[in-house]
């Protein structure tokens, strides 16, 4: 019976409101400290030094076989893995070698830990959280000891390994910045500043396409007043075969048409840019690119699901709130002779987001 209430005892002291200490208290008994083989061995301290120089140097190694892989192996290669299938060699190289080099350093630090850093258990008691002069320098001889008994100015192996994998650990990360750009010798600026529009384009539904039914266009009738008609130019449907020029023409050219009463448009940033109340605009928020078809027909605001960026479609675009900083370009519309919605030039603004490079 005595030994369920003292398993119930508070191991640290409870105190009253009057500072005295609550009656149940179950003190701690000390650990004994049972030292280690590295602590009694020389050698075998020198050999777990070895073990933890090794692990560091084998994630610098990883890091170097990284850089070579992602340099050398083509993107397009696959290799076959039981269960898996065939992946992606270079992913695969890629993935084990700088996963390998984490690991390994945070396996070194771990052998480090428990086999050479000292294991004494110490207990420290709440204090406040303001510190007195005497505490503080008691905290910097504590951080000196620390550092002594932790042995990284001792152990020169392990201080210099792991200098050397914490050197080259971030290398990995600066390489594949590389794969957020890939131009092929062409500039980003030249790429991003047209689209596929241009006078006379077709304008048809972002439907269709990838189902392969026969979309001749869309003619002014099709789209009732507070209507939205998500579109593209007819010329992507020639781009199927290519799904890489595909997709980048879809990602500058998508638009969005709305229509309105006449008497509603305020301002355009052309002069007749629309056709009987119906607009063409740009579907990518100039904020970061988030595609856009969130309109209130009433207030003729096209709302941007990803930061809330708000444009008045019925006067130029013109944000009235949240972080975008610039409008949101016009298509200039006409209608052709056989009765569709055509665009009458490209956009004379830039599409999507503003970067360092785009004036």
């Amino acid at each position: 019976m005595s030994d369920n209430i003292d398993a119930k005892l508070p191991s640290q002291p409870e105190h009253n409101s009057d500072g005295t200490v609550k009656p149940g208290y179950l003190p701690v008994a000390p650990v004994e400290h049972k030292p280690r083989v590295t602590d009694t061995d020389p050698k075998a301290a020198r050999r777990a030094e070895r073990q933890v120089a090794s692990m560091f140097a084998l994630s610098m190694i990883l890091v170097v076989v990284f850089v070579i892989a992602y340099v050398t192996i083509d993107v397009t290669a696959v290799v076959y893995v039981p269960v898996l299938g065939e992946i992606g060699a270079s992913n695969l190289v890629l993935g084990l070698t700088f996963g390998g080099a984490i690991f390994f350093i945070g396996a070194g630090a771990i052998q480090w830990a428990k086999k050479l850093m000292p294991d004494v258990e110490v207990v420290q008691e709440r204090h406040s959280m303001e510190s007195s002069t005497s505490e503080e320098t008691e905290a910097a001889g504590n951080y000196e000891r620390g550092k002594e008994e932790s042995g990284f100015a001792r152990y020169k192996i392990i201080r210099r390994s792991l200098l050397g994998a914490m050197a080259l650990f971030p290398i990995p990360l600066i390489v594949m910045l590389r794969d957020l750009w890939q131009s092929d010798g062409e500039n980003p600026v030249e790429i991003l500043s047209s689209t596929s529009w241009n006078d006379g384009m077709r304008i048809v539904p972002d439907i269709g396409h990838d189902t392969g039914e026969n979309v001749q266009g869309i003619r002014p009738e099709e789209i009732p007043v507070g209507g939205l008609v998500s579109a593209l130019p007819l010329s992507i449907k020639d781009l199927k075969k290519d799904p890489v020029a595909n997709m980048r023409d879809r990602g500058k050219a998508a638009i969005i048409l709305v229509r309105m009463d006449p008497e509603e448009i305020r301002s355009q940033q052309g002069e007749g840019w629309d056709y009987q109340g119906i607009l063409a605009y740009s579907k990518i928020c100039t904020h970061v690119g988030c595609p856009i078809a969130l309109y209130e027909h009433r207030t003729h605001h096209l709302l941007c699901p990803c930061h809330q960026s708000t444009f008045d479609l019925a006067d130029s675009g013109d944000v009235i709130f949240g972080p975008a900083a610039r409008r949101m370009p016009q298509l200039p519309i006409r209608l052709d002779e056989e009765g569709f919605l055509v665009a009458r030039s490209d956009f004379q603004e830039p599409v999507g987001p503003s970067f360092w490079e785009r004036g």
